[in-house]
């Protein structure tokens, strides 16, 4: 399997046989499902995969890896091998017609927020069900955060208004080749957009989230008025469910939802231009 060509773009391959097929196990039955990988690398999990998935799409930057895998899995034709940049690919458009994809991957540290982004905007189109993706130990300790803890903050927030998060297990760094300076842990996604649920919309609520965790020291308020609400709508529309003082880290996706609801039609630029 890997490690043994020096890597081009920082990759750190999956050597460990446990941990591979613990990884494929996580996606369950895939005997009807497509199937999208992201960064096979050398095929550790693909290998696994092309046997159990009704189609699998292998998506990978690296030239001369998309080729190896051409090669390896030419005559397993449920298998595609495609060699692109996963951030500039249509998750979506893999679908079957009416359907939606499973996603699985060993995800890039550097890009690891964008790639989920990607896959949280596939989500709300109903094109992606479920993801097992492993990423950097402190990366998935943030998504998986409740409120009221450290590490939650807006990748939290955000990810839990796409996802049910499951933490499943988390990997040394000698189960790489080469061993990469950081443990991983390995997540499962079930795609469950809650935004009819908390009455908000996607577009909107993101700018209000981005604004609320802005500033980690804080105050949810004064984020929001330093984000350009003027301060005597927040004051006068504040729920009586949130103190006063609350950061946004203490905040529950319900309260957040709430308070963006109170907040009406609001926005910091129309609150700035409401306060002039």
């Amino acid at each position: 399997m890997g490690g043994l060509q020096k890597p081009k773009l920082g990759q750190n391959f999956l050597v460990d046989d446990q941990a591979r097929h613990r990884i494929a196990d996580a996606l369950g039955d895939l005997s009807r499902r497509t199937v999208v990988e992201i960064g096979p690398g050398h095929g550790a999990i693909t290998e696994i995969l092309a046997g159990r998935a009704q189609r699998l799409v292998a998506i990978e930057l690296d030239r001369a890896l998309a080729a190896e895998l051409r090669f390896r899995f030419r005559e397993k034709p449920q298998v595609e091998i495609v060699e692109a940049d996963v951030l500039k690919t249509d998750l979506g458009a893999l679908a079957e017609p009416g359907d939606s994809v499973d996603v699985v991957g060993n995800l890039p540290y550097y890009i690891t927020s964008e790639i989920l982004l990607h896959l949280f905007k596939a989500a709300a189109e109903g094109r992606v069900s479920r993801a097992v993706l492993m990423m950097q130990r402190e990366v998935a300790d943030r998504v998986a955060a409740s409120p009221g803890v450290r590490e939650y903050g807006l990748l939290s927030a955000t990810a839990q208004m796409y996802a049910r998060v499951d933490s499943l297990f988390t990997l040394p760094p000698g189960a790489f080749s080469p061993p990469p300076e950081v443990y991983s842990t390995v997540i499962r996604l079930h795609f469950q957009p809650r935004f009819g649920e908390l009455g908000v919309e996607p577009d909107g609520f993101g700018r209000f989230l981005r604004k609320a965790f802005a500033q980690k020291r804080k105050t949810l308020a004064n984020n929001l008025r330093a984000g350009g609400y003027a301060a005597e709508a927040v004051a006068a529309r504040w729920p009586h469910s949130i103190p006063a003082q609350f950061r946004a880290e203490q905040a529950g996706l319900e309260q957040m939802a709430e308070l963006y609801r109170a907040l009406g039609a609001l926005d910091g630029s129309e609150a700035t231009s409401a306060s002039r």
